[in-house]
């Protein structure tokens, strides 16, 4: 009998334990579907889930871009959210591509040398987890724009699942453990960050806490309410300026965090501005991406017309990864050298994105062997009509941590979404805002701060180069692919191999996501997954080709999103299967 009641006890605790509960409820993911009438991919299932409840609800592809956004700002806090920014690149019905540029903005008083102390700059660790870090966060005027221009609902119904979502909580997987344990020792600095994702004893939350953020349910419910205004004006501007210029570390904080530059004006000032896409066209498709200040558009774009030149590449798969490798090289010399906001720097798109300049750099590649990093840039200036600006030679710099998310969708009346959004490093600045529930970006670190005279060097009102790589692919005008990843630099390199893996070598699109990774980005080393330095294609790029692989290997490169259209209205959405945990696809009507 007794037994019979602790059994019961037992069932009944693990009936009503809240965390339970809520993991019973909460969506599974699975890294594939393909049906009908649209579809959508994110990191998260819950992410997913939103975006296509609203499908269901009769939102549009940019109404659920929004709502999954939304959601993803409270269950992946440490990549994205409403105190960073991002790029979103848009297919219309009719048909024509365009993109909204909503990338944090340094604050008007940032000055080339702001970054530097006793005449040198700061070390990365210092210059990140402080004030000075953060830009003007541009994710909210960037959701409103699109709302405004292209969706079918307002931005407070697109908030509902994010407040219910911050409200309910979401679990604690182990990826989010891994990307709390480098934080720990400057999360537990800050008490508004040490409430909100540590445990008591200062410890990463354990895998399958809840964790609920009412502040952030708070402050999504104050944007619902009076729109943009609710964010960059009032109480939550107030809020963000007092974090930013005065961090609030605890008296005990072990490390110095910088005061920063952001003020009010700065936040009224703020806008996201619609830009054209870049484009090239590859192997008879149309490849669209995203213009300065990101780099992504026109790397990516520079390094397929290179690859254009090359023919049957699915004949010698180690030859094209080969070809890869070294288009990626030299398209990063131009990145690096001729890339920056271009309000503040004659960017040479035009000649970046030629054919002319990719058949002079195509000319430097050698067939059979790897070249030798760093390469010098090209003169694409001299590929377009207007003589511009010499540029400085470049660098590119590797930050520790950098984390991101992106996300596809698409509906039924042919709207697609390729959207990527960040708060830079993985957990930003370290800084949640006091009350308000968010963390804020240090995407300023994404200028080249060490440099008073490179094109991306720190200056007021400016916004850092970005890597972000959001991609829409057609043909004949209608949708084929759209497709994009985190992972800092290494986001150009990741959407170029999906696309070679897709377009060239034969690969379906998850089998394309799956397959082992490799980045060259004019570095001596070429940073490899374990799983690609070990296949045959890596022991032939060492052994015959010259490449040498970087030690030790990340863990992992990337975590895409992506979405094929299969014709006769059906669609496949795809994500990782394991990367970052594994991915989450779904479709509207399977």
């Amino acid at each position: 009998m007794v037994a019979r009641f602790l059994l019961i006890a037992a069932v009944a605790v693990f009936l009503f334990d809240p965390q339970v509960a809520l993991a019973q409820t909460q969506p599974q993911k699975q890294p594939t579907a393909v049906g009908r009438d649209g579809g959508a991919a994110t990191v998260d299932a819950l992410g997913t889930q939103a975006a296509i409840d609203t499908l269901r609800r009769g939102g549009n592809a940019v109404d659920a871009a929004v709502a999954a956004a939304s959601v993803l700002g409270v269950t992946e806090p440490y990549s994205c959210g409403i105190g960073g920014g991002g790029f979103m690149v848009i297919r219309t019905p009719d048909g024509r591509v365009t993109t909204i540029d909503s990338r944090e903005e340094s604050p008007g008083a940032m000055r080339p040398d702001s970054f530097f102390e006793n005449g040198a700059p700061l070390p990365f660790d210092p210059a990140r987890y402080s004030g000075l870090s953060a830009g003007v966060p541009g994710t909210v005027a960037g959701w409103d724009r699109a709302l405004r221009r292209y969706g079918s609902w307002s931005l407070a119904r697109t908030l509902r699942a994010g407040i219910e979502t911050a409200r309910e909580g979401f679990t604690v997987d182990s990826t989010f453990v891994s990307q709390t344990v480098p934080n720990v020792d400057f999360f537990d600095d800050v008490p508004s960050t040490a409430e909100l994702y540590l445990d008591p004893d200062g410890t990463p939350r354990d895998e399958g806490d809840v964790i609920r953020n009412p502040d952030l349910a708070r402050t999504y419910a104050r944007i619902a309410k009076l729109g943009t205004k609710g964010f960059y004006r009032g109480a939550v501007a107030d809020a963000m300026v007092e974090a930013v210029q005065d961090p609030p570390v605890a008296p005990d904080a072990n490390h110095t965090w910088r005061r920063g530059l952001m003020t009010m004006r700065d936040l009224h000032a703020y806008a996201a501005p619609e830009r054209a896409p870049t484009h090239v066209s590859y192997r008879g498709l149309d490849v669209w991406g995203m213009g300065p200040p990101s780099s992504g558009g026109s790397t990516t774009g520079e390094a397929l017309n290179i690859l254009e030149g090359y023919r049957d590449l699915a004949t010698d798969r180690t030859r094209a990864l080969h070809l890869f490798l070294e288009a990626s090289r030299f398209a990063f010399a131009d990145r690096n050298a001729y890339l920056a906001d271009p309000d503040f720097f004659d960017v040479p798109l035009n000649g970046l994105l030629s054919d002319s300049f990719a058949a002079e750099r195509r000319a430097e590649i050698d067939p059979e062997r790897a070249a030798t990093s760093p390469v010098g840039p090209g003169d694409p200036y001299d590929n377009q009509a207007s003589e511009g600006r010499a540029a400085r030679r470049g660098t590119a710099k590797a930050r520790r941590h950098q984390s991101t998310t992106h996300l596809v969708v698409s509906d039924d009346s042919g709207t697609v979404v390729s959207y990527t959004f960040t708060i830079e490093s993985t957990g930003g600045n370290g800084i949640v805002v006091p009350g308000w529930g968010f963390l804020l970006n240090n995407e300023l670190t994404d200028f080249n701060f060490d440099s008073t005279t490179h094109p991306n060097r720190a200056d007021g009102g400016k916004r850092p180069r970005s890597s972000m790589s959001p991609t829409i692919v057609t043909r004949e005008g209608e949708p084929l692919l759209a497709v994009g990843s985190p992972g800092g630099s290494m986001i150009i390199t990741t959407v170029l191999q999906v696309l070679l893996e897709r377009l060239d070598l034969n690969a379906t699109l998850p089998d394309a996501i799956a397959r082992p990774r490799a980045s060259q980005r004019n570095t001596a080393a070429v940073s490899a997954e374990r799983a690609f330095i070990s296949s045959p294609e890596g022991q032939v790029l060492q052994s015959q080709y010259g490449h040498t692989f970087a030690s030790p290997p990340p863990a992992e490169i990337g975590a895409v999103t992506g979405l094929e259209f299969l014709g006769n209205g059906r669609i496949l959405a795809a994500a990782e299967p394991t990367r970052r945990g594994g991915g989450s696809a779904a479709v509207v009507r399977p």
